[in-house]
């Protein structure tokens, strides 16, 4: 039975029925990650690549206290054209946009959150948030982190942003147990760069070995989802030393000016956007595709297992 206050579109709600591939998307990428029509016609551009590649595309989000799994194209505009006044809304925001009646785009953690109500196990997304620079002062930690410890759902993404601590973000995921699996990678991909320092504990070349990780996981009763790490394609990846130095320059920023806490991921992704040139939205658009092609195969070899 779902939950009372979830509606799950009824294209989305077939293909969970019938046991055909489903891949959730977040949507604070379209009210918080680019500018309008831009963050529409990507979040359209990214539904089009997840149903030519076999599955149906589930974006979520929250559209007048009502928790949606699948949204209609009147939707996105919606979130689109709203920009930064549609509320960005994690784990511990759900229950006041809720009852307030109100609107919000999910972050990856309350998305999983929404995917899990709905039955789905598979989630593209561009980059998971982490354990940020600096934490030991601030402790500054993504609620993504936790999310994925407790929710059961296999994220895919291009790795933690590269303006985290990256290290300290595997040390986190490694002691609540989240694996963390490398796509025809060793190296934990650094967002908009293919790898990093980072060796990882597990690589898995095929969307099918990666399904039947997930089937292990879940049937073993263990509780939480994991991490597919995706490594942007080559040719869209952008030089490290020119992204180290954009993100630094970003960083300083944001602490003269007192960003900080949910604000912050926001306005360093912006601000490394600037200093590249728009070259990493543009970077940023590629390895979202990339993830949701992926995505639509770890779904498609899950349900294949699930069959009958």
């Amino acid at each position: 039975m779902h939950n009372a206050h979830l509606d799950i579109h009824p294209e989305v709600a077939a293909a969970l029925a019938a046991n055909r591939p489903v891949v959730a998307l977040e949507s604070t990428i379209i009210s918080h990650g680019m500018p309008y029509p831009q963050n529409v016609e990507t979040a359209l551009q990214v539904e089009a690549e997840i149903r030519a590649h076999g599955a149906v595309p589930a974006t979520i989000a929250i559209i007048d206290g009502r928790l949606k799994a699948g949204l209609s194209a009147q939707e996105i505009e919606y979130l689109g054209k709203g920009g930064r006044d549609i509320a960005k809304v994690s784990r511990r925001d759900l229950p006041f946009i809720v009852a307030g009646k109100r609107s919000g785009a999910t972050t990856v953690a309350s998305t999983m959150i929404i995917a899990a109500m709905a039955g789905i196990r598979v989630f593209a997304t561009g980059g998971i948030g982490g354990v940020h620079r600096g934490a030991e002062r601030s402790f500054d930690v993504s609620a993504d982190l936790q999310e994925l410890a407790q929710t059961p759902v296999a994220v895919v993404c291009a790795g933690a942003k590269s303006i985290l601590d990256l290290g300290l973000t595997l040390e986190y995921l490694e002691t609540h147990g989240v694996p963390v699996i490398g796509h025809r990678c060793d190296h934990l991909p650094a967002f908009f760069t293919r790898d990093s320092a980072f060796k990882l504990d597990h690589r898995l070349d095929e969307a099918a070995d990666i399904a039947a990780a997930m089937q292990a996981k879940w049937s073993l009763e263990l509780r939480g989802g994991m991490v597919v790490a995706n490594p942007i394609p080559e040719q869209y990846a952008m030089p490290r030393d020119k992204i180290d130095a954009a993100i630094e320059q970003a960083l300083r920023e944001a602490e003269e000016q007192g960003v900080a806490g949910k604000e912050s991921t926001p306005f360093l992704l912006a601000r490394v956007c600037e200093l590249t040139g728009g070259n990493s939205l543009a970077a940023n658009i590629q390895l979202v595709l990339n993830n949701a092609r992926l995505a639509s195969a770890i779904a498609a070899r899950y349900c294949e297992m699930n069959a009958g």
